[in-house]
């Protein structure tokens, strides 16, 4: 929604405290969006390479949903960034939530089908809600000062705990569901998946006014009207561009080790006897550790730094790697363990990436700057997605996490570089 009321406008630059006021509503909203936006995207990521693998018949290519639905996720992050920019987060992040329910919906025709062709196609389309539940983090720093602005990401990641979780323990209930209606079993998470990315998409489209961008990007020109002898620029567009480039790396690296690694831990769990009611476990834990830390992991990126808590990621991400590499193959708790701490790395290393684009960025181009960023995070998870299946079943499980783990430690040398800089 584009604010067109110049009077409410200069209301919010005259007032920081209603200023304030509206900050922390915009945070209520996101984070409300938030909880069903995890839902949806938890329940598909449980299932996916478990309907491929039964669909096509080979492990092979059970990567593939993985990489595909990220794949759509980086065209759609594009999309949903210039329609935020254009007509605010409001407009760019309903799409995004409701486009992607009704690429679930998809996905749930293709099993009834059994059309793998429309299974692809679906899991594309579906990947425009996996865009928005990621860009919606940054619908809540766009009043936040320099001071409040990881903790105002990891409180809307926060939020999407409650959904993440949940999604992936209803698969075994929605399972029975779809065999009730005639779906098959594995079909049935998407269709959680679909109604939740819809009703997040509703819930910002409804409830998300004023427009914080918008608002943003009012105070911004008001402080440049303000301030027309400033000569900082340059030196802060070079800050910038730094900025960018090595937040744009620290949330690559976390996002290839981790799909590539969530990706087939289902897989790997059900070749050794687990039922996919353990898996759901397993992955609900895992997910749980990417997202319920996060109000202390803002904290820690606000006051102990974003360098810090980017090398904490690459670290945490090792150790999830080697775990899942040597713990035996039939230890649930040992799964669990490597799973959350793979969760938790992406967790510091996707906290501190953001902060470091939003720090780069201003009201004026930063919801397209960011969904380009975004682009590039997608396609680092397919491509983590889409690999993964081939290394395992070329060579194994084991030699993936491995291989994870040691790639993660690339973000140490990246993140000393920036602070040398």
């Amino acid at each position: 929604m584009v604010v067109k009321d110049q009077g409410s406008i200069e209301s919010y630059i005259a007032s920081p405290e209603k200023l304030k006021n509206l900050y922390r509503r915009v945070l209520i909203v996101v984070s409300l969006s938030q909880i069903f936006g995890g839902a949806g995207l938890a329940a598909g990521i449980t299932v996916g390479a478990l309907l491929a693998q039964q669909m096509l018949g080979t492990d092979a290519y059970a990567g593939v949903p993985s990489a595909l639905f990220t794949l759509g996720s980086a065209g759609a992050a594009f999309i949903v960034g210039k329609l935020s920019q254009r007509y605010g987060r409001r407009t760019g992040l309903a799409t995004g939530f409701i486009v992607g329910g009704i690429g679930a919906v998809g996905v749930v025709l293709a099993a009834i089908m059994n059309s793998v062709i429309v299974l692809f196609a679906s899991l594309l389309i579906y990947g425009a809600g996996t865009a928005a539940n990621l860009q919606a983090r940054y619908a809540g720093t766009d009043l936040a000062n320099d001071k409040q602005r990881a903790t105002a990401i990891s409180t809307t990641m926060l939020m999407t705990t409650f959904g993440a979780v949940l999604g992936p323990n209803l698969v075994e209930m929605m399972g029975r569901v779809a065999l009730s209606i005639g779906v098959p079993a594995l079909a049935g998470p998407f269709l959680l998946s679909a109604v939740a990315f819809i009703v997040a998409g509703l819930v910002l489209f409804i409830m998300l006014r004023p427009d914080p961008l918008e608002i943003a990007k009012a105070i911004e020109a008001h402080q440049q009207k303000m301030n027309k002898d400033n000569k900082a620029p340059s030196l802060h567009t070079a800050g910038n561009k730094r900025g960018l480039a090595v937040g744009a790396t620290v949330m690559v690296l976390t996002q290839i080790v981790m799909v590539a690694i969530m990706t087939m831990t289902p897989v790997h769990m059900k070749h050794h006897g687990h039922g996919i009611s353990e898996v759901g476990i397993v992955i609900g834990f895992h997910v749980g550790a990417m997202y319920l830390p996060s109000l202390v992991t803002g904290i820690l990126v606000d006051k102990v730094g974003r360098t810090a808590m980017s090398i904490a990621a690459g670290v945490t991400l090792l150790l999830a790697g080697l775990l899942a590499a040597f713990a035996p193959s039939d230890s649930m708790v040992l799964l669990i363990v490597a799973l959350s701490l793979l969760g938790l790395g992406w967790n510091f290393g996707l906290i501190s990436g953001t902060a470091q684009i939003v720090d780069a960025t201003e009201p004026s181009t930063r919801a397209k700057t960011q969904g380009k960023m975004d682009v590039l995070v997608a396609l680092a998870g397919a491509s983590g997605g889409a690999l993964s299946g081939m290394v395992v079943a070329n060579a194994s499980y084991a030699a993936l996490s491995l291989a994870g783990g040691l790639l993660s430690l690339l973000l140490i040398p990246v993140v000393i570089w920036s602070k040398r800089a």
